[in-house]
């Protein structure tokens, strides 16, 4: 189904090239100006920048001097309107008269969203329209009631009820973003591959090397081990682990084990008998038997005048 956008009397620059890129990262192209502040508009400065790349939707930009031109080869009108209108055409919110459009299975069915007598919305809801046109408004003043009693539909964005205001742009974004997805949407693109997992081998050794490295540390009794392992076995089976975090935790592990080795060690060291003197029995290890050095200064003794 063609897509067209059509902005009415449009008096920021900066609008109309936001409104371009937000048509273009929904993959519409078609936009329309009706009588625009600017004559140049699309060509202006602020247009460009703001449009941030769409520059083949500006390129293929028209303007127009009436809604009649812009609205040639459409069938299917749907205005933007955040007023309530006494008269005019039923006011539907985008989601739901999107998927009536599309015969889809919505919240409402093509009778309930046609308003009571409507048959004319009713039928042209059942045709499947080969050309749609969403028509916005001016900044400042929005569609003006002629414009919008030529639509099919008044198409409400939902928004707190205590402000409502929306940027034109803004509201150009959140229609072509519900119409993209009622239409089938795009695929969300993967920001890096996905991982690949480690096999059961490399899992079960790494598992080895982490109940060493418990051990090491005293965390875990090798007499008693309980079921410390194969609750980390269900652990990193749930994480899915690649080959890289596998080298990550064997390295967690080698450190751990490092780090344990001196601190067993040297109890050890502490505790070895003294070495043997050349000339037989003990080598003095320089404390006298009172616990002093033998370098240390004699104790100061009383005498008795």
């Amino acid at each position: 189904m063609h897509t067209r956008f059509v902005l009415i009397n449009t008096s920021h620059a900066g609008n109309v090239g936001a409104a371009a890129r937000a048509m273009k990262v929904m993959g519409f192209g078609d936009l329309v100006l009706v009588a625009p502040r600017w004559d140049n508009v699309l060509r202006r400065e602020e247009t460009i920048q703001r449009s941030s790349g769409a520059l083949d939707v500006l390129k293929n930009a028209r303007i127009v001097a009436t809604l009649d031109e812009a609205l040639d080869g459409m069938t299917h009108l749907c205005a933007t309107a955040m007023t309530p209108r006494d008269f005019g055409p039923p006011t539907r919110s985008p989601r739901e008269h999107f998927a009536a459009l599309l015969g889809g299975t919505g919240s409402l069915s093509i009778q309930e969203l046609a308003a009571p007598g409507d048959r004319g919305l009713e039928a042209d809801l059942a045709a499947k329209p080969e050309g749609l046109a969403f028509l916005f408004g001016s900044e400042r003043f929005g569609m003006q009631n002629e414009d919008v009693y030529r639509c099919h539909v008044a198409l409400s964005i939902p928004t707190d009820p205590n402000f409502g205001s929306l940027n034109l742009a803004a509201a150009v974004q959140l229609i072509a973003y519900d119409w993209r997805e009622a239409l089938g949407g795009f695929g969300v693109h993967a920001a890096a591959p996905e991982p690949r997992l480690a096999d059961a081998a490399a899992v079960a050794g790494m598992l080895g090397h982490w109940e060493q490295a418990l051990a090491d540390i005293g965390f875990l009794d090798p007499a008693s081990p309980k079921k410390l392992m194969p609750r980390l076995n269900q652990l990193f089976n749930r994480a899915q682990l690649s080959p890289e975090e596998i080298h990550i935790l064997r390295g967690i592990a080698k450190a751990m084990s490092q780090k344990a080795l001196p601190a067993a060690v040297a109890p050890e060291r502490r505790a070895a008998p003294s070495e043997a003197s050349p000339l037989g029995g003990q080598r003095s290890t320089g404390t006298d038997e009172r616990g002093g050095s033998e370098n240390s200064a004699p104790a100061e003794t009383s005498v008795k005048p």
